[in-house]
């Protein structure tokens, strides 16, 4: 696989399997995952074979994070142009929009997504003229600052022309109406889907030729609460939150700032990287910061990039004295325990970070998708290797998405007493199993030094609650045959599917 630059003269972007070789089903240990995924030969090395599984249970497509993100500017406008099914996820994401508005300060609001409901005599004579009602109706109810279109895999079929909708508005009402591409069957991990927000982004609303702000910095995030403007204000530095809760005056000055950062690779990766290869700004290439180690490295490089070293020294000082001690505290109290993580890939990997720097042990763990590598192709940000260098194999390292039969075999076969998740679909399982789920709905809790404080005294609440758990397991039964509730190789149906036949 060769590097590829960021494409923004074409609106379609291309999928991470193409660009960075995503795979979905892989199982080993995290040592040999680093190794075949050769991260430090730019790529062109890696020798990762992907399982093939002969079904899916279930997983999520790349319009819901197109929902998740362009749905979540709050002076923008995304319509779904899309069947009413693909809009089911607006009532999710609007709980979510509103608690992120209500943490960050904001005026708490709805999201403001429109669909524009296709049916089956759309899927026959095609659906543009709904598609422009639905624009026309966003303009008249919100007068918005941008227009966000996002597609559907009905669309696809249909062969609707978003595209030139999308100029012709544009002119028409002198505000961008950016086309997004994103039909789930284009790739097979959602989070092509963040790439396709991220791409519109920065091919129609990042400002060119803008005054660079020398104190502000990028931060690539979702809905958490804000724990970086008090970090960053230590530094001298402002933080401009992007993409989720953003205005389309925040997205216009990304262009502008000193740098980017972001809590997480497989979020910012493109984006990030865009915006560099673009704009000039400078991608922080750290590891991510998660733990001591990888908290120490990000800043040091957010210090040299914005010429802030020894006010990032002064900080790492201080909360290294304010926060080990505490770390050393909650290593006493959990001692002993097993964990384990159930989330996105580069997240999971600094999860497993925290809760083996707070003395938990973690043979295991499972991530929805594994990139082989970033969009900036710098092995400072192989998050992988960075767990691995630092706290050791995980022997147990499985790529999974969100496969929920063999999350189950995951679990039976190495008894966590907690798991750690984002996506709570999962929590209703590992409960039917005795076994308390840490929900991280705020994505910022693990972050940084007081990260590892936060979760530690998370994990000490959950299992507080652990009889409740075993109380459940004790009176439910789990919808598996007999047979596969016996298995202890959740791929076992990958490597042999002529099993089903079988069965």
């Amino acid at each position: 696989m060769l590097k590829t630059k960021i494409n923004l003269k074409t609106p379609v972007v291309e999928s991470r399997e193409q660009r960075l070789g995503t795979v979905v089903s892989w199982s080993g240990s995290a040592s040999d995952l680093v190794r075949q995924s050769g991260y430090s030969g730019g790529c062109g090395e890696c020798t990762l074979c992907e399982m093939r599984t002969p079904f899916s249970q279930g997983s999520v497509c790349s319009e819901q994070m197109v929902e998740c993100q362009a749905g979540q500017v709050r002076d923008a406008v995304l319509i779904q142009h899309s069947p009413i099914g693909c809009a089911a996820g607006q009532v999710s994401y609007n709980s979510l929009y509103r608690n992120g508005l209500k943490m960050r300060g904001f005026p708490v609001e709805g999201t403001k997504v429109l669909c524009t409901n296709l049916t089956e005599k759309d899927m026959v004579f095609g659906g543009i003229d709904k598609l422009r009602q639905s624009v026309d109706d966003a303009w008249e109810r919100f007068h918005p600052k941008a227009i966000f279109i996002s597609t559907s895999c009905a669309t696809a079929i249909i062969g609707d022309d978003i595209d030139s909708v999308a100029t012709e508005y544009s002119d028409k009402l002198g505000i961008p109406v950016v086309p997004m591409h994103c039909e789930g069957f284009r790739s097979k991990h959602w989070s092509t889907g963040f790439d396709s927000t991220q791409h519109g982004i920065l091919r129609q609303i990042a400002r060119k030729g803008g005054v660079k702000q020398e104190d502000l910095v990028n931060v690539i995030s979702l809905w958490g609460s804000d724990i970086f403007t008090p970090m960053f204000k230590e530094l001298n530095l402002r933080v401009n939150y992007v993409v989720d809760l953003s205005s389309v005056a925040d997205l216009s000055q990304l262009s502008e700032a000193v740098a980017t950062v972001s809590f997480c690779n497989t979020l910012s990766t493109y984006l990030a990287s865009g915006l560099e290869q673009d704009f000039g700004v400078p991608q922080v290439k750290a590891p991510q910061p998660y733990g001591f180690a990888g908290t120490d490295a990000w800043l040091r490089e957010l210090g040299r990039v914005t010429h802030r070293e020894d006010l990032v020294e002064k900080y790492i000082a201080r909360k290294h004295a304010e926060v080990e001690p505490k770390v050393a505290a909650l290593r006493k109290k959990l001692k002993g325990l097993r964990g384990m993580s159930a989330t996105g890939s580069a997240y999971s990997h600094g999860l497993v970070s925290v809760i083996r720097e707070l003395g938990v042990e973690s043979d295991a763990t499972m991530v929805f998708h594994h990139d082989p590598v970033y969009d900036s192709h710098d092995p400072r940000q192989d998050s992988l290797n960075e767990l691995v260098k630092n706290y050791g194999d995980v022997k147990s390292f499985n790529v999974s998405n969100r496969q929920q039969y063999q999350f189950y075999i995951l679990l039976k076969k190495y008894e966590p007493d907690f798991i750690l998740i984002r996506h709570n679909g999962l929590a209703p399982l590992a409960s039917r199993m005795g076994i308390p789920a840490v929900p991280l709905g705020d994505e910022h809790q693990a972050v940084g030094y007081d990260g590892m404080v936060n979760i530690g005294n998370i994990i000490l609440d959950v299992l507080a609650h652990k009889k409740f758990h075993l109380n459940l397991a004790a009176h439910v039964h789990l919808p598996y045959t007999q047979w596969w509730l016996r298995q202890d190789d959740p791929y076992i149906l990958a490597k042999h599917p002529e099993l089903l036949d079988k069965i």
